[in-house]
């Protein structure tokens, strides 16, 4: 009966987070707070229900993708969107391997960086076979990066005087989390919105190739590459809603019901994070954090307003 007592505040805490009201970032926030204060049942794996219930987001999450528009806007920046994906990666294996960040957690916040934060981690984790504290560093630390964005970013445009346009573009680039993106160019105005939410969506295509790269990269030593096969019924999802669009109600239900279940992928990975496990973590994680997101956010905006 105390057992139950004691795991109580995890399952209202899970209901709680299937609720629209409570974000990503908090999610994960909530679990962190009840593993430091013991509330986690242990006799549940939660790593495999996490790593099952991320692959089924990251495919439901397939169906909110508009195919012929976001490769629309991909012809459109090709070369913006190609070299900030690859120069991040690069920059971010480089940086990672020179100041003895841990292999998987520094190629996670790359990766979160370079193209769409807490999806994007979501779906390389397991491509790299990341564990849950990795994980759940590398989505702390873009969610922390992501909520200061979301705040200074339209501030820096204004004192800038960057046009609409020059504002969706960089935001779409060097914010993290698509939500973000969202707010910080719908405060900059409506052309800034339209611009941003386009290029964001056009770079979440790339969590396809990117997470089959990784795979290949992380490799174990007998050469075997692991193909994460969730990453194809992505692809599958994205065709089939663009071939069948006369079903796009049902189309945006399976968009929420996934966006809400990787909700509560993120509310279980920080259950497996502790005060522990990050100071044993260091500052590390947060220090590249900071230098690959500042490094991105200043060269494309150089490169935005000189071009």
């Amino acid at each position: 009966m105390n057992n139950l007592k004691k795991q109580f505040p995890f399952w209202l805490a899970l209901v709680v987070c299937l609720f629209p009201f409570v974000s990503s970032p908090t999610a994960l926030v909530i679990g962190f707070f009840l593993a430091s204060l013991g509330f986690v049942p242990t006799h549940l794996n939660l790593a495999k229900i996490t790593k099952k219930l991320l692959a089924y987001s990251i495919v439901g999450l397939g169906f909110g993708i508009q195919f012929q528009q976001a490769l629309a806007v991909t012809a459109d920046g090709i070369g913006i969107i190609i070299v900030t994906i690859l120069g991040t990666l690069i920059v971010g294996w480089w940086v990672a391997k020179a100041i003895g960040l841990n292999k998987q957690t520094g190629y996670l916040i790359s990766a979160g960086t370079a193209i769409c934060g807490g999806s994007a981690i979501a779906a390389v984790s397991p491509a790299i076979k990341a564990s849950d504290e990795q994980i759940g560093l590398s989505l702390a630390t873009v969610f922390v990066l992501n909520s200061i964005a979301l705040f200074i970013f339209p501030v820096i445009g204004h004192a800038l005087n960057l046009d609409q346009h020059t504002f969706g573009t960089w935001a779409a680039i060097a914010i993290h989390d698509t939500s973000s993106v969202v707010g910080a160019a719908s405060a900059y105005g409506e052309e800034a919105l339209t611009t941003a939410t386009t290029l964001k969506l056009a770079r979440a295509l790339w969590i396809i190739p990117v997470a089959l790269f990784s795979a290949f990269l992380f490799r174990n030593e007998s050469k075997k590459v692991t193909i994460p096969y969730f990453i194809l019924f992505y692809c599958v999802a994205i065709a089939f809603s663009d071939l069948l669009p006369q079903f796009e109600m049902v189309y945006q239900g399976i968009f929420e019901v996934a966006k809400r279940a990787l909700v509560v992928c993120l509310f279980l990975i920080g259950c497996g994070i502790s005060i522990e496990k990050l100071r044993a973590a260091g500052a590390k994680p947060l220090m590249f954090g900071v230098s690959l997101w500042v490094s991105i956010s200043t060269l494309s905006l150089a490169w935005l307003t000189i071009s």
